[in-house]
Formats: C-alpha cells, structure tokens, sequence
C-alpha cells in the first residue's frame, strides 16, 4: 500500500519528511505516558537484507529512544483493498523491508545490545494469506486464501470471521543486528543475529538482548504483526504496518551467543537450527548456562532446574527448515525476585 495514506493515524509524523529528525513538540504529544522519542525513522528508510555492509540511516548516542515506522511484510505491495490474486504477484524481492540500520555509538563486537520495547502500535488494517506451497504443511492441499481486516484499535481486536474475534498481540516479527559479513543474507531464517524470529512473545515490555557482531550494532525493525499464534504454522500472521517506539541500550556486563529477552516475569533464551531437536538443545543450553552466571548456580543444578520449572516454546516453524525455539523460566521461583 501507500504508506503514507496511513499518516493520519501518525499524529504529528510526516511520512513524507527524508532521513531522521530530533522528537518535536507535537510528536511527543502522540503518547505522554512515553518517553519522549530522541530520533524518528519513516517507513521510508528501510532495506531488506542483513549486512555488515548497509550503512546505517541515523548514528545514535547509547541509551537514545528511537520512533520507527514500519510497511506490513510486502514492504508497500498490498493495501487494504487488495485480493488474493495480488497476493500471488508479490515481487519477493521486496518483502521484509526492514527500517534502520540505526548505528549505535559506542557498541562494539563482543558487546549485547538491549532493545526495550516501549510501545508497538499497529496501523489501522492488516492481511493474512494462505498459500499452498508455503508454511508449516507446505502442498497438503492446493488450496490459497488471503483476507484483509480493519483492526478494532478501540477494543484492541481484529474479527477474523463472523464470531471469532481475536485480541491484537502486536510484535515485530523481525528484529536484529548485522552479522559478521558483508554478504547480504536474506531475511526469511532467523540467526544468531536475530532476523526472523517471529515470536509473539516480543510485546510491548520486554526487552530483548542481540550479540553485537560488527562495530555500531546495526539494528533493524519490521516485518510487524497485529497478532500471531506461536508457530505461525500458515506462514503469515495479521500482517500490518506499525508505528514502534524502542529503547537501545549497550550491555557489557553479559555474554550471549543468540539472542534473549525478558520481561518483568520471566527470563528468555532463544534456539535457532535446522530441526526442533537442534534449537530446542540450544536453547537449553543458553538457558542452563544463563542460570550459572546470572543466578550463581552450578551446571547441574541449573539443568535440574530447567527440567522442572522452565517451559520450551516453539517460536516459528515456517521458514523450513528454519525454526526457532525459545525457552522461559518465571522468574516468581526465585525468592525476592
């Protein structure tokens, strides 16, 4: 769609400004409840590919809350008016336009960079499409289907079909850094690096941690969803523009290989791999070896421990054979938490 037929819902953004500008006056009365934004990226800088070699949109200070704008997952493509036959004539070359890289001045490889998700805020429709060979039970039937919805931003709902509504969940189904190559890896698997994580866990109040790889940490955002059940078993989720708010924060007081999250009632490692079994035992791993350092247990401890109050979560299963697993621990367990 024209993503700048949407900026009335954008109180004081002007989608059509070039590059980034310092939070004014009338920005900041969007959200009071908010910290005020440093910096505002429009849908407009975005790209569609993890390298090293992007450069970055904006340089930012540590610590600094930036406002970004995203397109839904076409990058632009479809609208709310949009059919099924639209759906099967996306040019796949444009699709998980990301917005960023935003640079983060003092991050270094070796470093964590913390990611507070302050606010996500979806746009005012989102799509769905079903395609048969796509998803989690790609060719069982050669059936398609694609549906578009005006999302209930007054009830935070989306009616899916008549007598089935649905409460929004909105999350960026994308997020990370650049890797350690110049090369220009697509954005559909998620890596070490975080990419295509697509885990409906990564509401507004949590906080997600990313391993930096190169210098400046290069962080992108998009491919944003209304709402998604774990697994995203069709491939799609309500797929919708967002406008975000985050918080970028270096971390040099931890070691992560993958990414992590957290929210105000559980600790979060993620898996990547090629089976379920393989991410499943990484995000163990990360989860045993997170009770060690953080929590001052000894390994096996840890491990009993994770066999009995941590719960393993199947994130994404679509991008075959790409999966993410995740594993949570309640941080209730721990007296005085």
């Amino acid at each position: 769609m024209n993503f700048k037929f949407k900026k009335a819902i954008y109180t004081g953004i002007i989608l059509g400004l070039v590059g980034c500008h310092h939070q004014d006056k009338e920005t900041a009365m969007v959200n009071t409840a908010l910290p005020d934004a440093d910096f505002t990226l429009t849908a407009d800088l975005t790209h569609n590919k993890f390298s090293s070699a992007i450069s970055p949109v904006i340089r930012v200070p540590d610590g600094s809350v930036i406002e970004a704008y995203t397109h839904e997952a076409t990058g632009g493509q479809l609208n709310y008016e949009s059919t099924e036959e639209d759906m099967h004539h996306i040019d796949m070359d444009d699709v998980h336009t990301l917005t960023g890289p935003v640079y983060v001045e003092g991050a270094e490889p070796g470093d964590v960079l913390a990611v507070e998700l302050l606010d996500l805020e979806p746009g005012d429709w989102g799509w769905t499409g079903l395609a048969p060979d796509f998803g989690f039970l790609p060719n069982k039937e050669e059936k398609s289907l694609f549906k578009t919805y005006k999302l209930n931003k007054q009830d935070q709902t989306v009616e899916f079909a008549d007598g089935i509504i649905i409460p929004l969940k909105p999350f960026a189904g994308v997020m990370g850094v650049a890797p350690p190559t110049e090369e220009r890896l697509n954005t559909i698997p998620p890596r070490a690096n975080g990419g295509n994580m697509d885990d409906p866990h990564l509401v507004k109040g949590v906080t997600v941690y990313f391993p930096v790889f190169v210098k400046g940490a290069l962080f992108s955002i998009g491919d944003t969803h209304a709402v998604q059940g774990l697994g995203e078993v069709c491939g799609t989720a309500v797929e919708c523009p967002m406008r975000i708010r985050y918080r970028l924060s270096i971390r040099r007081d931890m070691a992560i290989t993958e990414p992590q999250y957290e929210s105000d009632t559980y600790y979060a490692t993620t898996g990547f791999g090629t089976s379920l079994d393989e991410a499943a035992q990484k995000a163990t791993t990360y989860m045993v070896d997170y009770l060690v350092s953080a929590r001052d247990m000894n390994w096996e401890e840890a491990y009993m421990l994770c066999s009995l109050a941590a719960d393993l979560k199947i994130a994404e299963v679509v991008d075959l054979p790409h999966v993410l697993v995740t594993m949570h621990i309640p941080k209730s367990i721990f007296i005085g938490e």
